[in-house]
């Protein structure tokens, strides 16, 4: 199916492009999305009437876009969550989540402007893009952690899945200790 797009929109093309998509992505992704209308002869007759309009509201949006930005761009941001010893998540850390603790921290964010690949699901920092804009990108950092006090150690720079290792020769002198006061204490009876 043939549209012209009424927003730029990544991978596909810029406002005003008339471009082949497939139907499916079409019908329910675009336009009902308000992103893009058919490439009938109506349509482009509206959209050459409506050009000008498009461009100043998308130029407005980009422009708060970018002063959002330059506020969000850095922020870090905490989410706790229950894991184990090695630091791995019992659940994960979703785009949704992501996007909680953003409006929570006093910005305004939607999961579908949150970019991530996969879900989280290890303790630690992660650095996660946001999309604000289809020409704007934040990037935020992710403290996902087991307390406030956990996340404070790992803003810091602190290695908190750090399991500590003993040694043969540690654990040779440990038991030694404990049967020589095993034996210390036998022998008083």
């Amino acid at each position: 199916m043939e549209v012209i797009l009424l927003e730029r929109i990544a991978k596909l093309g810029q406002l005003g492009e008339k471009v082949r998509v497939k139907d499916g992505y079409a019908r329910n992704y675009l336009l009902p999305g308000g992103k893009a209308l058919r490439a009938t002869e109506a349509n482009k007759k509206r959209f050459e009437g409506q050009k000008a309009q498009l461009e100043a509201r998308n130029l407005e949006q980009r422009t708060e876009a970018e002063t959002v930005a330059e506020k969000l761009d850095g922020q870090s941001f905490i989410i706790i969550r229950q894991a184990g010893e090695t630091g791995h998540l019992y659940g994960s850390v979703s785009t949704r989540d992501v996007a909680d603790a953003i409006t929570a921290g006093g910005f305004t964010a939607h999961r579908n402007q949150v970019v991530m690949m996969a879900p989280i699901k290890t303790l630690g920092l992660h650095t996660l893009p946001i999309q604000l804009h289809p020409e704007v990108e934040a990037k935020v950092i992710v403290n996902v952690a087991r307390s406030e006090q956990e996340a404070d150690r790992q803003a810091k720079g602190e290695e908190i899945n750090v399991i500590e290792e003993t040694t043969m020769d540690d654990l040779g002198l440990e038991v030694g200790a404990a049967l020589a006061a095993a034996d210390g204490s036998l022998g008083d009876r």
